[in-house]
């Protein structure tokens, strides 16, 4: 019983740290949203439903404070539900932004595999937010909802995907230092994140693939995406990626310790 009580301290323990990473990004977004004054068009695509949306700066400061104020909320035990709710909200807002671009983005660059998978992976940076601030609403019961369970792992797939079918622009960001090039890694990344979560949707070893998703998302943050800001102080894109992918590792995380919870708890009720 004591090594049970201990294990799920540990979880508890990973489980918040988990959570402060995925608030410390959505927080960072808020506030890049309000220093620039508008949506952050990699992640949050407004620009997608329209070039004359009325009130869009306005949105945009509403939207900034709605992304603080829930990040901020998550981390109070009092306000964690409702904060998990309106981040919810807010994220599947971001991902509907993307949805006009099944038809846009085919319309003019025609209907091809490359694009598709593309808007595919841009719609999946959003959802699998969306599915973190889920199990963070249910973590009453941590339970951790078929639901959930698709879309972070449909969207890893998504992701290596548009790896796979855009080595050329992800081999170009990859640090010239690491060895074997460019190439090899664009398509390493590629298959993990398939991997990754085709293991998560099937529930084999997803433990450990939602683990080492999250590790390589943290990856990305330190070897890649750290270095955009200091190359360009005033691109939005580049200070947003960074609190993106920071809200991304804790989304990751947050499926692995809810999940390991999860199967914790079947464990100790045998």
């Amino acid at each position: 019983m004591l090594a049970a009580q201990d294990v799920r301290s540990t979880n508890d323990l990973r489980l918040r740290a988990a959570v402060w990473f995925y608030a410390a990004g959505t927080i960072a977004a808020g506030i890049l949203d309000l220093i620039w004054g508008e949506f952050e068009a990699a992640h949050q695509p407004i620009q997608a439903l329209g070039d004359h949306i009325p009130g869009r700066a306005v949105l945009a400061y509403l939207a900034a404070i709605w992304l603080i104020a829930g990040g901020v909320a998550i981390l109070k035990t009092r306000l964690a539900r409702a904060g998990a709710l309106s981040l919810m909200v807010i994220y599947a807002i971001f991902a509907a932004f993307w949805l006009p671009r099944f038809y846009t983005a085919v319309h003019v660059l025609g209907f091809r595999f490359p694009i598709i998978v593309g808007i595919f992976s841009g719609l999946g940076q959003q959802l699998i937010l969306v599915a973190a601030a889920a199990i963070l609403y249910a973590s009453a019961n941590r339970n951790v909802t078929p639901l959930a369970r698709w879309l972070v792992g449909l969207s890893s797939v998504a992701f290596g995907l548009a790896h796979l079918t855009g080595v050329q622009l992800v081999a170009a960001m990859v640090p010239k230092w690491l060895p074997f090039g460019g190439d090899f890694w664009a398509r390493f990344t590629g298959m993990a994140f398939v991997f990754a979560g085709a293991a998560i949707v099937a529930q084999v070893l997803d433990l450990l693939a939602s683990r080492l998703l999250a590790l390589m998302l943290f990856l990305f943050s330190v070897l890649v995406l750290a270095r955009a800001p200091l190359a360009r102080p005033h691109d939005h894109i580049a200070w947003g990626s960074n609190a993106y992918n920071l809200a991304a590792v804790g989304a990751a995380w947050i499926f692995a310790e809810t999940s390991t919870a999860r199967k914790t708890k079947k464990t100790s009720e045998r």
